[in-house]
């Protein structure tokens, strides 16, 4: 999916590919570091939720072309609705978003990407990797799921550091807080991405999804025990239990269908 560049930004829209299991969002605004517009956000709750109807995808991944990850909103078009709201019900969107999430950050991540960062599965950094959140000194109170992830993932020390500080951390310090889960060279972050999306396509695809849904709930404390029991149920009752069982018996890679 393609469009033509708006009066208010140059390169190319968000671009969504499925490929089998695997649905990969790219950011394609190098020349601006991948900022975002107001219609990017619309744009990308879109895709969250056609791939949340695709069930044969378990794993979705944000990725970057250029040097930064992404720069967070469009500072100029602040003015252009309630941005806060909107970048809110992104970032929750894709927090519960139905296949596991990768964010695969090839470079700065700034502002409201960091939270875009936080609300994904897991986090993948190269060694220049540095995050930065200016929203105190532009007198930006950041919303309220933001904050929260800030807290429940990194601590609220960190959280201060970051927000109220506005300090600079760097992918050392990103990957001791909790912030990143991995860091590699540049050069091999596809590989290492690649690594672990094959590694989450290898699972049984309703005891993956299933604990992702309800860790995330645990966490803010939406937790179902209704659903849960359903989907243990679901589980329990599967061909994939049975097949996961007799593969690891007869040491072989076992082959799962989400049934």
């Amino acid at each position: 999916m393609t469009s033509k560049p708006s009066a208010h930004s140059a390169g190319l829209a968000p671009e969504l590919i499925v490929a089998g299991p695997v649905a990969t969002i790219t950011l394609r605004r190098p020349d601006m570091a991948n900022r975002l517009e107001p219609e990017d956000l619309h744009r990308l709750r879109a895709f969250i939720h056609d791939v949340n109807a695709r069930r044969e995808v378990l794993v979705l991944r944000i990725c970057a072309e250029g040097p930064q990850f992404c720069a967070g909103f469009n500072i100029g078009r602040m003015a252009d609705g309630n941005v806060g709201a909107s970048f809110e019900a992104l970032t929750n969107d894709l927090e519960q978003a139905r296949p596991v999430t990768i964010a695969a950050i090839n470079g700065g991540v700034y502002g409201g990407a960091t939270d875009l960062a936080l609300a994904c599965d897991f986090r993948v950094g190269v060694e220049t990797t540095q995050m930065f959140v200016p929203a105190a000194r532009l007198g930006l109170l950041f919303y309220r799921g933001g904050l929260q992830r800030y807290v429940s993932r990194l601590g609220l020390n960190v959280a201060k550091k970051v927000l109220l500080q506005a300090a600079t951390f760097d992918a050392a310090q990103m990957l001791a807080c909790g912030f990143l889960d991995t860091v590699v060279a540049p050069s091999a972050l596809r590989e290492e991405t690649d690594r672990l999306t094959g590694d989450l396509t290898g699972m049984a695809p309703l005891a993956l999804l299933g604990m992702k849904k309800h860790l995330n709930r645990m966490a803010v404390g939406t937790f179902d025990a209704a659903e849960f029991e359903r989907d243990i149920a679901e589980a329990d009752a599967s061909d994939d239990l049975r097949e996961g069982a007799l593969a690891w018996k007869e040491k072989r890679k076992p082959v799962f269908r989400g049934e």
